[in-house]
């Protein structure tokens, strides 16, 4: 079976239980977020054999999160504690509609700490693929070097490169370094999973065929853009195409669903799946996602995943 690998910082999320501003919320419910745990969870739930590269502090929320990857059959062998830097946490509010408030406490945090020696540390030999997100290279300098290193590692090591620029403007020191960075790991990547919002601030426009232009011109073979709801608009090397999403009754939260269509992208090409099948199952994972309230609670198993799309056609 294929062998994926992901890099990222997981954190303990706390969500509140009430709606309104988050300084008034007495009770809060523990979760876990983090992107790329996230497209991990995804990634194993529907039977993938998936690895996580993180920094855990040697805490309480850090053992939870390792219990947690254990769970889901996530590999921790990539996992290391940091006997001095903490886990990072964010709170999230509680919201009827609209995006919820989130405040994030990662400043200084074990997985902050990450440098180029620790990836210089993992043996490569029998991944196929590495998912890689613009999150790590804006939380420290030395996780932007680890970030890059790995790329490249990946790289001399023939395995497939994809990439999500998830933005996070307000973790970077300026919007010009981040469009700066985030442009340099997508030239490196086998296939590039902008939204199209980010492709304003990435590429200058916010037609969907043009930021593919942008992204070929830059040497990806594969541009795939998020539309929300509306679907995506997918550019190969042979062909391009618009796809349409599918529709929800009520949103409940759209944290994650970002992550959910990377795992129907990067399943489909494990699996060998035609592209348009491919999209179909990732706009299919990003509708479930947006309808719960945890960043990676409603990710489905493959039967979950499979009834969803029949009884959407």
């Amino acid at each position: 079976m294929s062998k994926v690998l992901l890099f990222g910082e997981p954190m303990a999320m706390f969500t509140a239980e009430t709606e309104g501003p988050l300084e008034e919320v007495v009770l809060f419910r523990r979760s876990l977020a983090g992107a790329e745990v996230n497209v991990c969870t995804g990634l194993s739930r529907l039977g993938h054999n998936v690895s996580y590269v993180t920094k855990l502090g040697q805490d309480p929320m850090g053992h939870y999160i390792k219990n947690f990857l254990n769970r889901e059959g996530i590999g921790t062998e990539f996992l290391t504690f940091d006997p001095i830097y903490k886990t990072a946490t964010q709170l999230k509010s509680k919201v009827s509609e609209g995006d919820p408030d989130v405040a994030y406490y990662r400043k200084g945090s074990a997985f902050s700490h990450m440098s180029a020696a620790d990836i210089d540390q993992i043996k490569l030999a029998g991944v196929d693929l590495v998912h890689v997100t613009g999150i790590p290279p804006a939380l420290s300098l030395s996780c932007r070097e680890a970030t890059f290193r790995l790329i490249d590692r990946a790289k001399e090591h023939g395995v497939t490169i994809t990439f999500d620029p998830n933005l996070r403007p307000s973790l970077w020191e300026s919007e010009e370094v981040m469009v700066k960075v985030i442009n340099e790991l997508a030239a490196k990547a086998d296939l590039i999973l902008p939204g199209v919002s980010e492709g304003l601030i990435l590429t200058g426009t916010d037609d969907p065929e043009k930021i593919a232009d942008f992204y070929q011109n830059l040497g990806v073979k594969e541009v795939i853009v998020k539309l929300g709801s509306n679907g995506a608009y997918v550019r190969t090397e042979s062909e391009s195409f618009y796809q349409e999403g599918f529709k929800v009754e009520k949103v409940i939260d759209t944290v994650g669903a970002g992550d959910g269509f990377a795992v129907g992208v990067i399943t489909g090409k494990l699996e060998g799946l035609p592209i348009q099948d491919t999209i179909t199952r990732a706009n299919a994972i990003g509708a479930i996602q947006v309808t719960f309230v945890s960043d990676n609670e409603g990710l489905p198993t493959r039967e979950e995943l499979d009834q969803f799309i029949r009884s959407h056609q």
